[in-house]
C-alpha cells in the first residue's frame, strides 16, 4: 500500500508510522488523517504487529491540523466543524487499539500534534522538543479532546496552565509534570522507542491489550466499577492459551511463546 503524506514501515513485528509533510511541519490535512487511519486498519488486521511507533519527518512532530485545510471550508459554516471530527474519530480510534502505541516526539508537538500524542500510550521526548496547546491564541481552543485527554495526563492545574497560557514549554518541563514518559538525546529517539517496543513484543499480547482496554475504560469511573472491571479483564484471560502458556513458562524456567490466543 502506497502513501503520499505518511511513511510506512513495518520490521520485526514493530510498525513504524513516520508524518512526513516535513514542509508543512507535518500538519495534518485530510489526506494524511485518511493514510493514517488506514495504516491503524492495518496495524489492526496484523497479529504480526505487536507495538506501534509514532513520530515525525524533519524538525516537527507536529503542530497539529494544517490551517489550508480549514481555510477551504471558510465559506460552509455546517462543515466547518468536520476536520474536527476526524480528527476525533481518529485520536479515539488510536486509543482504544488493543496494542500498545508509543508517540516519539522528534521537534515541537503542539496543537492537534499534542493531542495526537496524548492518544498514544508512551511518550518519548527528543530533549529539543517543545509542548503545547497554542489555540488560544488563534482564538479557539483544542477540538479533538486536548483538554480531557491533558488533564487526565497531567492534572486539571498543570493543563489550565498549558491550554490557557497556549506556551510552548520545554521538554524537560513536559517530564516534570508527567506529560511524558522519557526525554533522550535526539540522537537516542528512535533507538530508545524501539527499545520500548520490543519489551513491549515481549509481554502477552491479549494481556497487554487488556491492560490497556481496563485502563482506558476505567478513567472516570468511580473505583467500585474499576475493580470490576478489572475482574473482568482477568476472568477473560485466565482461560487464555496464553495464561496457560505463562505458567507452562514460569515452570519450566523458560521464556514463554505467545499465540495471541
Amino acid at each position: 500500500m502506497s502513501y503520499s503524506t505518511i511513511l510506512w514501515d513495518v520490521a520485526d513485528g514493530v510498525a513504524t508510522l513516520t508524518m512526513n509533510r516535513p514542509e508543512k511541519l507535518n500538519a495534518f490535512n485530510g489526506t494524511m488523517i485518511d493514510e493514517m487511519s488506514r495504516a491503524l486498519d492495518e496495524v489492526y488486521q496484523r497479529a504480526d504487529i505487536r507495538a506501534l511507533i509514532f513520530t515525525g519527518a524533519g524538525r516537527a512532530f507536529s503542530p497539529g491540523a494544517d490551517f489550508g485545510w480549514f481555510k477551504m471550508e471558510e465559506f460552509a459554516p455546517v462543515m466547518r466543524v468536520q476536520p474536527r471530527r476526524v480528527t476525533h474519530r481518529f485520536f479515539d480510534e488510536l486509543e482504544y487499539l488493543e496494542k500498545p502505541v508509543i508517540a516519539a516526539i522528534n521537534g515541537t508537538c503542539a496543537g492537534g500534534g499534542l493531542e495526537l500524542a496524548l492518544s498514544c500510550d508512551l511518550r518519548i521526548a527528543a530533549d529539543s522538543a517543545r509542548f503545547g496547546l497554542p489555540e488560544v491564541n488563534a482564538g479557539i481552543i483544542p477540538g479533538s479532546g486536548g483538554c480531557c485527554r491533558l488533564i487526565e495526563v497531567v492534572g486539571l492545574g498543570r493543563a489550565k496552565e498549558l491550554a490557557m497560557l497556549g506556551e510552548l514549554v520545554t521538554a524537560q518541563k513536559a517530564e516534570a509534570i508527567n506529560l511524558v514518559n522519557w526525554v533522550v538525546p535526539a540522537s537516542e529517539l528512535m533507538t530508545k522507542a524501539r527499545e520500548i517496543a520490543q519489551t513491549l513484543k515481549r509481554k502477552a499480547p491479549l494481556a497487554v491489550g487488556m491492560v490497556k482496554h481496563v485502563m482506558n475504560s476505567s478513567r472516570g469511573q468511580d473505583p467500585t466499577t474499576g475493580r470490576i472491571l478489572e475482574r473482568l479483564g482477568s476472568s477473560v484471560l485466565v482461560t487464555s492459551e496464553d495464561a496457560r502458556e505463562g505458567v507452562r513458562a514460569f515452570h519450566d524456567k523458560r521464556p514463554p511463546r505467545w499465540t495471541g490466543r
